[in-house]
């Protein structure tokens, strides 16, 4: 291969879908890993990191004194499953880590200097997450969600446990709203700020933000809100070091960020842009405080991050010039910023920014190996109009050193539309993309109607309409791409997971215009998903499609369980048989429905896999079988050898 690139004349000449590619689903298996939440002690810095040969434990990092080590051996996992997507599942004082055990799901102390944690808590059925360690009161408190009540949903609040507990009951701080978040204390520990919001809302919809002083017995005395309302999504509120209360709100339709002084909210910087994330995991964050006067702020407008610093005293926001188009996760020292970057050509790592001398080191990356720039297919923004909506979505071409393209033909297209479905798309540099690419696909990674990045009045498109705006968006990009002359109109693919998996089943069901399906974890009955699901998501599509029970004949009219006739392209179905958001039963029956009608089908199903696949076998095995799966729809030999996929009705 090497020859072959010094020498460009001698590139041999190859069909799409079968060219070689440096980005096996080896390599993205084993040397792929995920890194999570980032906090700060003093100037130490802990991280999560995942272990693909472990399963993809979550274990814990710490960089000391320039000292990178590993804290935590198996098998200890940290990992939440408050609203089973957790975050927030560890936190830091002192050198004292505490964090949430995934087996057991109690909470441990890790003191410092030793390497066998201590369990603090003992109470089967309940889970935990967003811990904040209260040096005032000598307590742990938390986000707890209570699943000891049969029959009914499981029940969330504010709690707390004594930090010279074993075994122990947890207490209850705050409780009578459907859900909380962020619990932040003021920097004298007087007080504790809080979100809270009830169904039918998710955290993107309404959002309450409370303050309350601590009383002599250590309770909380009247709460008063701050901000939020019905229409109004709070995001992270911290407090100063001087003491004052922060916070993103789009109260004027952008996640801007805001301040409570002198009994009253006012806005500190005023743009365009999104100054925080939908909050579907806990502990995310876009802001921290580098002194009294600064602030750290990452923003995004259309997909694209950037970071700066505000200057509290005047509310100037000053950016800073980055390699990086995605950020996540950020924390400050006092001499540091740390956070999670990635950029088109850069994959996603933990990076520490000195403020002093703005260098930037590399504390973990997603993959170990090298990425040489010429294998990469970078992100083209393209915008496309759709049911008189203009539409941003990210244009991959297909990228290959190695072989020459046949010119007599069109690549292969797979749309992604992104899971959620209220989420976005980004440019950053994804490996499943590259995998794709690679090997002679285009891919078109679309951000429809109700992504967020483009504020509360965009966002909203969704209501109403999900699996109707998403699908004509990403029906449009597709002719978009094809009428442009990018990709060939008879080899168009659609593809996603969870929600995306939605989005690709109605589109098949619904439009005739592609040519073939991958579903993962997918849904195919919006009722069955609005009866099955957990807490968190059990009145979402109240927003997204209808009241139910009221509405249930525009679930049956949008779902494509009911539509299975209609479906005449090719679909593969991959299932985890652990999935607790979108259970097995809903890709059972679409690919039952799909044998019967003698439409062409292939069903993949995966144990000890839930929500999101983790296990490096699994993630291998799914990929060769999708590209196997289109090999054998449009034609071609995959260069890979992998196994052929059965496929039912084949034609």
């Amino acid at each position: 291969m090497q020859d072959s690139l010094n020498n460009p004349k001698s590139l041999p000449t190859k069909p799409y879908g079968s060219w070689p590619s440096d980005f096996s689903a080896e390599s993205l298996a084993s040397s792929g890993k995920r890194l999570g939440d980032i906090r700060t002690d003093n100037e130490d810095v802990y991280w999560l990191e995942s272990r693909p040969a472990e399963k993809g434990r979550m274990t814990l990092m710490r960089q000391s004194d320039g000292e990178i080590e590993e804290l935590l051996a198996a098998p200890y996992n940290i990992r939440s499953s408050v609203h089973e997507y957790g975050g927030a599942a560890f936190t830091v004082q002192n050198g004292n880590v505490y964090f949430v055990n995934h087996s057991d799901k109690e909470l441990y102390m890790l003191p410092e200097g030793h390497q066998t944690p201590v369990r603090l808590t003992n109470e089967a059925d309940v889970r935990y997450a967003d811990l904040l360690v209260d040096v005032h009161h000598n307590r742990l408190i938390f986000v707890r969600e209570d699943h000891r009540s049969e029959g009914h949903e499981p029940e969330n609040m504010i709690g707390f446990v004594s930090l010279d507990a074993r075994d122990a009951k947890t207490e209850t701080l705050i409780q009578g709203a459907d859900f909380y978040a962020s619990p932040a204390l003021s920097p004298d520990g007087s007080s504790l700020a809080w979100l809270s919001w009830n169904h039918p809302a998710l955290p993107w919809d309404s959002t309450y933000l409370y303050a309350a002083k601590f009383n002599d017995s250590a309770n909380l005395e009247e709460s008063q809100l701050i901000a939020g309302s019905k229409t109004e999504s709070v995001f992270q509120p911290m407090w100063s070091p001087g003491g004052e209360l922060y916070f993103s709100s789009d109260r004027n339709g952008w996640w801007n960020i805001h301040r409570y002084r002198n009994q009253a909210v006012e806005c500190v910087v005023q743009m365009e842009a999104e100054f925080a994330w939908p909050q579907w995991v806990f502990g995310m964050s876009t802001s921290a405080f580098v002194n009294e006067l600064t602030l750290a702020c990452a923003y995004t407008n259309a997909g694209l991050w950037k970071l700066a610093l505000i200057n509290l005293e005047n509310n100037a926001l000053n950016p800073i010039d980055l390699p990086f188009s995605w950020l996540d996760q950020l924390r400050a020292t006092k001499s540091n910023l740390i956070f999670q970057a990635a950029s088109p050509t850069l994959p996603k790592k933990i990076v520490s920014l000195k403020l002093e001398s703005s260098a930037i080191v590399t504390l973990a990356s997603t993959m170990e190996v090298e990425i040489r720039k010429e294998t990469v297919s970078a992100a083209r923004e393209i915008v496309f109009q759709s049911e008189g909506h203009q539409i941003q979505a990210f244009f991959y071409p297909p990228e290959n050193p190695y072989v020459e393209a046949d010119n007599s033909e069109k690549p292969p297209l797979i749309v992604m539309g992104h899971s959620g479905p209220t989420a976005a798309t980004d440019n950053s540099f994804s490996p499943k993309i590259q995998y794709w690419c690679s090997r002679g696909f285009a891919v078109l990674d679309v951000n429809y109607r109700g992504s967020t990045s483009f504020g509360r009045k965009f966002r909203e498109l969704l209501n109403f309409a999900w699996g109707i705006a998403d699908v004509e968006d990403c029906v449009n990009g597709a002719r978009y791409a094809a009428e442009a002359g990018l990709v060939d109109p008879e080899r168009l693919i659609i593809r996603g997971s969870s929600a995306g998996g939605f989005t690709a089943l109605a589109a098949l069901a619904f439009h005739d215009v592609f040519s073939a399906g991958a579903v993962i974890y997918g849904i195919g009955d919006l009722e069955a998903l609005t009866k099955e699901t957990h807490k968190f998501e059990a009145r979402y599509n109240d927003i997204l499609v209808a009241p139910y029970p009221d509405g249930r004949d525009e679930y049956i009219k949008r779902s494509p369980l009911y539509h299975t006739d209609k479906i005449k392209a090719p679909a593969v179905f991959f299932q985890g048989l652990d999935d607790k958001v979108v259970l097995p039963a809903q890709a059972e029956a679409m690919v039952g429905a799909l044998k019967q009608n003698g439409t062409p089908v292939a069903y993949i199903t995966y144990e000890n896999e839930g929500h999101g696949f983790r296990n490096p076998e699994t993630i291998i095995d799914s990929l060769q079988k999708e590209l196997s799966f289109y090999g054998r729809i449009f034609g071609f030999d995959p260069h890979d050898e992998i196994e052929s996929i059965q496929i039912e009705n084949k034609p």
